[in-house]
């Protein structure tokens, strides 16, 4: 219904009219200006409540609510038995705000048991920031993938990279759902535009947005690459697995028997494969870890890095020198160091429990975002194996891509040795840690603390490698390889004809001679470092060179890509 006003009627007192008028006759009014330009309506037709709304809205209203509401009763029951959250808690408990969603319709019908065909799509807000997001609902076919729920996941995942925004996967399926009826008969998630099309668009978004995937149940088959091919995954102790068969099939396949649990659950993953990034003991520890993981990631790979205010450390960073012992063997955790150099409370270790020689993580040092690449001396003395130097590439090359600048805090008496290592492929393997250091350009400095022995400082960012800076501290020892193996180098042959006292004594007397060698004053004074420096120096040290390189260049390369994969 029209009002019409004579003279100047401002929008509030026009609104005001509108709204007693159409509480009065009970449907909307809009209030115009004699030439029929609409001045205001009531607001009840705002905010679409009363009255106002329509039968045909109110009905399209009713099924929405039917759908959102998740699958059978079965369904729920199924969540409640495995202490499983429903998909729309979980998404209340990670997104301060759900924006908008995508897809509510897919696979409608009047008798449907497959209300948004199992997997929600859409955008939300986490801490100020816009996040795109896929859900698997577990109460429709224990959240299996359809042919529109994979439809959905393809859209959103394309429209994540248009936007220039993150991606959190709540992973929550058994796999790809097979012959459910005749609508998804023959389908094989194979053709150009379904499933396939999932993995590929992560690999070809890989870098571009940063992709977080939370693992709550069993993922099987092929549907399990949808969280390996994220940036990083969170797995949740006691209801989370991924393989790529289920034990049932594995059983058939190989006659091998074994359980969900030993076959690919958080424990294999996050001590073995290495492919978990971290495991939480529940879904309210997930959400804090993605929103943790999110503060040192930019919304895309060329946006600014979110900043916190600065902190001091959580440990006196005069009291670092104390830390590290003066023998080149002795252990110590280099948790200690990072504790008195980066901003407290800002330690994010990821892959903790998988090579545990090498440590990764996050942190913030004046409040910026900072890569730890670090190696554990309370570990096998801190050597480089080949899973460790996986774990590390695979770490150098993801800050690179969102251009997280890398501090690597080197104590290595460089990469393992032996017959077992070299079968686990130790050059192979190696070389990719040596290759990302090499490649990556973002800022990147190398703290030489104590050993620097062989080829290990190669791979933690040794002056050829392109650091910004090689910093070193007292104890720092620079050398082609540690004492014990400089000396049986040199004089094995010698050596094999001692025995007893005058062996024990030659050995003494060379490593002294070794130690004169590798005097790092002397290294310094040739320019084999930038700077050597205090040990209780470090943090302020780091912190101007972060701020010098902040406007980092970065170079196009001359080549499309190396050959050296990950």
């Amino acid at each position: 219904m029209e009002i019409t006003v004579d003279g100047e009627t401002d929008e509030d007192t026009a609104r005001v009219i509108a709204t007693a008028v159409a509480e009065h006759l009970g449907q909307p009014v809009e209030i115009v200006d004699p030439g029929g330009d609409r001045v205001a309506a009531d607001e009840e037709e705002w905010n679409g409540g009363g009255d106002i709304v329509t039968e045909r809205e109110q009905n399209l209203r009713d099924q929405i609510e039917e759908i959102v509401s998740g699958g059978p009763e079965r369904g729920h029951e199924k969540l409640e038995n495995l202490g499983k959250a429903f998909v729309r808690d979980r998404l209340d408990l990670l997104f301060d705000e759900i924006t908008y969603e995508d897809g509510t319709f897919a696979r409608f019908s009047d008798d449907d048991e497959l209300p948004a065909d199992g997997l929600l799509t859409g955008v939300g807000e986490i801490d100020g920031r816009e996040v795109f997001f896929t859900a698997n609902d577990y109460s429709v076919k224990a959240g299996s993938l359809g042919q529109m729920g994979v439809e959905k996941e393809i859209r959103l995942s394309e429209r994540a990279a248009e936007a220039g925004a993150p991606i959190v996967r709540l992973i929550d399926s058994t796999g790809a759902r097979l012959n459910a009826d005749e609508r998804e008969q023959g389908d094989t998630h194979m053709d150009r535009y379904r499933g396939g099309k999932m993995f590929y668009n992560q690999c070809l978004h890989s870098g571009q947005i940063p992709q977080i995937g939370v693992l709550y149940g069993p993922d099987i088959a092929g549907s399990a690459y949808t969280p390996v091919f994220c940036d990083f995954l969170i797995m949740v102790e006691d209801i989370s697995g991924m393989a790529i068969a289920s034990p049932r099939i594995v059983e058939a396949m190989t006659g091998e028997a074994v359980d969900m649990e030993e076959l690919g659950g958080p424990d294999v993953h996050a001590t073995q494969s290495g492919s978990a990034d971290l495991v939480v003991p529940d879904e309210e520890s997930a959400v804090a870890a993605v929103k943790a993981l999110l503060s040192y990631l930019p919304q895309k790979y060329d946006a600014p890095n979110p900043t916190r205010e600065p902190k001091p450390p959580v440990k006196n960073p005069k009291g670092l020198d104390a830390v590290i012992p003066e023998e080149p063997n002795a252990a110590y955790d280099v948790h200690e160091v990072i504790d008195r150099v980066v901003d407290r409370d800002s330690w994010f270790e990821t892959k903790p429990r998988f090579a545990p020689e090498i440590v990764t993580g996050f942190a913030r040092m004046g409040g910026r975002p900072v890569g730890i690449v670090a190696n554990q001396p309370e570990h096998v003395s801190g050597a480089i194996f080949p899973d460790s130097a996986e774990k590390a590439a695979e770490f150098v090359w993801i800050c690179d891509a969102y251009e997280i600048p890398l501090v690597y805090l080197c104590d290595t008496p460089g990469f393992m040795v032996g017959s077992k290592v070299e079968r686990e492929g130790i050059l192979q393997r190696g070389r990719k840690f040596i290759y990302a250091t090499s490649n990556a350009q973002v800022p990147k400095f190398c703290v030489i603390t104590r050993k620097a022995y062989g080829a290990g400082i190669y791979a933690m960012c040794g002056p050829a490698f392109g650091a910004d800076a090689t910093l070193a501290l007292p104890s720092a020892e620079i050398s082609v390889m540690g004492p014990d193996a400089a000396v049986h180098a040199l004089f094995g042959g010698q050596l094999e004809d001692m025995e007893g006292e005058t062996r024990e004594a030659f050995i003494e007397s060379a490593k002294e001679q070794f130690d004169d060698f590798v005097d790092l004053r002397a290294q310094a004074a040739k320019m084999q470092v930038d700077e050597l420096l205090p040990a209780g120096d470090l943090r302020e040290q780091l912190l101007a060179r972060l701020s010098a390189f902040r406007n980092k260049r970065r170079d196009d390369p001359d080549r499309h890509h190396g050959t050296i994969l990950f």
